[in-house]
């Protein structure tokens, strides 16, 4: 079973589709120790053929539609916010606080490039919220290298911030957390209530590109990068989609633009906007939300609850760590998950951790996600019922990373994590040991990875990781994700100026190739479905 069966699997597709996915392999890729390109391709493919699985569903005549994935493709779509220009301008990708420490006894991790985890982050290390950024850089160095990094990592979470000490693939499999989350499987999926089969209206095959969601009102409720990977891909296959935001919480601007194509972006305060909140809910296809788990409880946005109100939706939800374990509360991000789960340690060297070539994490995570809302609304057409999914990107963290499952564990049918059979990083390509490494199992597969030696990418390096080892860094624009972008990067004028922006990679035989909609200021559309 390789990697698309595997995933096409977990989303409880019919495995006969299969055969309708061709790859076009480009080894110089998504190079990492652990298969990234694997792992990428797998995702975006499944998600490519759950569209045109719906496709066919809706559009009757000729079968599933053939589908293409190209590595190429892929990997620009994985590197997409460091291909961004806005009016000739690179993005702003990562703060100065948003980095790896050292610490007293290993290394930290930070997220800081929001504003109120930047503040949060200061105030949990004594320092003034206000504090200019190189003074800020020197002071929480200082300070960082006399303090043990989980001590670290306590401090900052209780104070509201996002910062994790790093593991071992050993310490994390051994934890609490990394055990809950190895249990579960890589795509959650269920079924709510025995609301009646959905009816789709025919999608004709001569209105130009085959959409398999026109018509489908998508309700986005989520922020940084996976959720709204997700919500855009949705857009490109033809449906309304509608971001909705806190008016006090702003998207970074640039990963806003990103991840923007094809949606309306809009906002609203749900502690006292609920009733144009259920007015929205009410019309809704499939609701995404993308907050810690059980933060929007209160606001009766459980899926069980959203289903009770609107019998037939499609709730997807997605967090960092995952709904359940300890740490199911925690803020997280793609370079705090990579740090926390043992791959920065197996992509880096004995100095130094590393970070893979991409925010693989967030990315993959989302066109997970995608594909987990495409076969839930495939399914009620046969079906029925309200329908759930919900995945994390901890656990997309564990099946890069991970060795093979065997039979009758919850990940049965797996091939062997992504790629392959399981080998020791310190083996055969240079895993790290002693205290800030690792030399365990669980590391980088056979297959999927390239061939040959392969440079370790340090963190911090020029070209590849941003600024102090931040995964997805900015990086040289015609090296994000490999080289030879070019054939999947494109230009247009938009609100916001003149964009070039990578393509979407989500391909199959008479869909959509490109955003219809051009991305608009943030919160600018009114909450309102046309």
């Amino acid at each position: 079973m390789d990697e698309i069966e595997y995933v096409w699997s977990v989303l409880g597709g019919d495995a006969a589709l299969t055969t309708r996915v061709a790859r076009a392999a480009r080894p110089e890729v998504l190079e990492a120790r652990l298969p990234v390109r694997a792992l990428a391709s797998a995702c975006v493919g499944a998600c490519a053929l759950a569209a045109a699985e719906l496709a066919a569903r809706r559009a009757a005549p000729g079968g599933v539609p053939a589908v293409r994935v190209d590595d190429g493709a892929v990997a620009a779509a994985f590197t997409s916010e460091r291909h961004l220009r806005i009016g000739g301008r690179e993005p702003v990708s990562f703060a100065p606080l948003s980095r790896l420490w050292r610490t007293a006894d290993g290394w930290v991790r930070t997220h800081a490039n929001y504003p109120h985890h930047r503040a949060r982050l200061l105030a949990a290390l004594g320092l003034a919220r206000d504090t200019e950024d190189a003074r800020a850089v020197d002071a929480v160095g200082s300070l960082l290298a006399g303090l043990p990094a989980r001590s670290v990592e306590e401090t900052v979470y209780a104070a509201g911030g996002a910062a994790v000490a790093l593991r071992t693939p050993e310490e994390w499999a051994a934890s609490e957390q990394g055990r809950a989350v190895a249990g579960r499987p890589l795509v959650e999926r269920g079924v709510l209530d025995a609301s009646p089969a959905r009816t789709f209206a025919p999608v004709p095959p001569s209105a130009g590109a085959l959409l398999p969601a026109a018509g489908l009102r998508v309700l986005d409720l989520t922020r940084v990068i996976a959720g709204p990977v997700a919500t855009r891909t949705l857009a490109l296959l033809g449906a309304d989609v509608l971001r909705v935001d806190p008016p006090g919480l702003p998207e970074l601007p640039d990963q806003h633009v990103d991840t923007g194509f094809g949606k309306r972006s809009a906002t609203l305060d749900l502690t006292c906007d609920q009733a144009a909140f259920e007015e929205l809910l009410g019309a809704a296809d499939v609701v995404v939300t993308g907050y810690r788990p059980g933060s929007l409880d209160r606001f009766g946005l459980s899926p069980r609850a959203l289903a009770a109100r609107r019998p037939g939706l499609v709730v997807a939800r997605l967090s960092a760590w995952g709904a359940y374990g300890p740490w199911a509360g925690r803020r997280g991000f793609d370079s705090l998950v990579q740090v926390g789960t043992g791959i920065a340690a197996l992509e880096g060297t004995a100095d130094r951790p590393g970070a893979l070539p991409a925010q693989a994490l967030d990315h993959g995570t989302g066109y997970l996600l995608a594909a987990g809302v495409l076969r839930a609304l495939t399914e009620q057409s046969r079906h029925g019922g309200s329908r759930y999914v919900e995945v994390a990107l901890a656990r997309t963290a564990a099946w890069l990373s991970a060795g093979p499952a065997p039979d009758g564990a919850s990940g049965a049918g797996r091939p062997h994590g992504v790629g392959g059979s399981a080998r020791s990083a310190s083996a055969d390509t240079g895993g790290t040991g002693g205290a800030r490494g690792t030399g365990g199992t669980g590391g980088p597969s056979t297959l999927g990875t390239g061939s040959g030696a392969r440079r370790v990418r340090a963190a911090g390096e020029a070209g590849g990781p941003g600024d102090a080892g931040e995964a997805g860094g900015p990086g040289d624009a015609g090296e994000a994700g490999g080289p030879g972008a070019s054939p999947w990067l494109r230009e247009r004028e938009s609100p916001l100026g003149r964009l070039r922006y990578a393509l979407p990679p989500v391909r199959f035989d008479g869909g959509p190739t490109d955003w219809e909609r051009a991305p608009g200021p943030w919160g600018a559309d009114a909450a309102r479905w046309v």
